[in-house]
């Protein structure tokens, strides 16, 4: 990677290294997983990111290939209940999950309850111990800049190891300004993903420059094939 006053360019190989390699659709076959796979290990992605049901399916299939089985937790809405939470993550892991992006419970911030918030990171950051990476996703689009702050706070409070912008399934994606937002908050001690409407190498570029470290996408090959030659 390489940075200047004007320009800020990053090769293929190194954006490779930032992308979780993402399908999460609810009709996703098993053939559209299988080259899910085949190409994270083909172009050197840093994860796949997949639904639960899927997770053993993709360890085995990534198995010694070098990239990270990541999967969902309280997906998409995360108003499901803590223990409900916590379970769903520790069936993943025994599957073989190695990272998991759990959605923070919006509705309990948005009101206030913030204790609600942290038991409810904090219920699957104890099932995880710190076997795996466990990143919140804070769903930007919902939030005040005020609530994004609380809740970054509370996701590094409750042990979280990345915070991160979206799901990709309600009313808005990633946003520089938000990446620069969270990272100023969580400081260098914890992670940054961006995810959601990420579809180009320059749009990529923008979210590792404003502070992004992951990059949740489905068009990776489309965005390490923009990368320059």
């Amino acid at each position: 990677m390489t940075s200047t006053d004007t320009a800020f360019t990053i090769t293929a190989a190194e954006m490779a290294s930032y992308i979780d390699h993402t399908l999460l659709k609810p009709d996703a076959t098993i053939s559209a997983l299988e080259t899910l796979c085949a190409e994270a290990i083909s172009s050197g992605f840093k994860a796949v990111c997949i639904n639960s049901a899927h997770v053993a399916y993709a360890a085995g299939k990534l198995h010694e290939s070098g990239v990270v089985v990541c999967t969902v937790v309280g997906f998409p809405l995360g108003a499901m209940h803590m223990r409900a939470k916590a379970f769903e993550a520790e069936n993943a892991l025994v599957d073989g999950a190695q990272e998991l992006d759990m959605v923070l419970n919006v509705g309990a911030l948005k009101s206030g309850d913030l204790k609600t918030v942290e038991a409810d990171i904090t219920a699957v950051r104890r099932v995880a111990e710190r076997s795996a990476v466990l990143k919140v996703i804070i769903e930007t689009c919902l939030l005040t800049e005020e609530e994004k702050i609380k809740a970054c706070e509370i996701a590094k409070q409750a042990g979280a190891d990345f915070v991160k912008t979206s799901t990709g399934f309600s009313s808005g994606g990633a946003t520089v300004e938000d990446v620069a937002l969270m990272r100023r908050v969580v400081g260098n001690e914890m992670g940054v993903k961006a995810s959601g409407g990420i579809k180009d190498y320059a749009t990529a570029v923008a979210m590792v420059k404003a502070g992004a470290n992951r990059l949740g996408v489905s068009a990776g090959i489309a965005i390490i094939e923009g990368a320059p030659k």
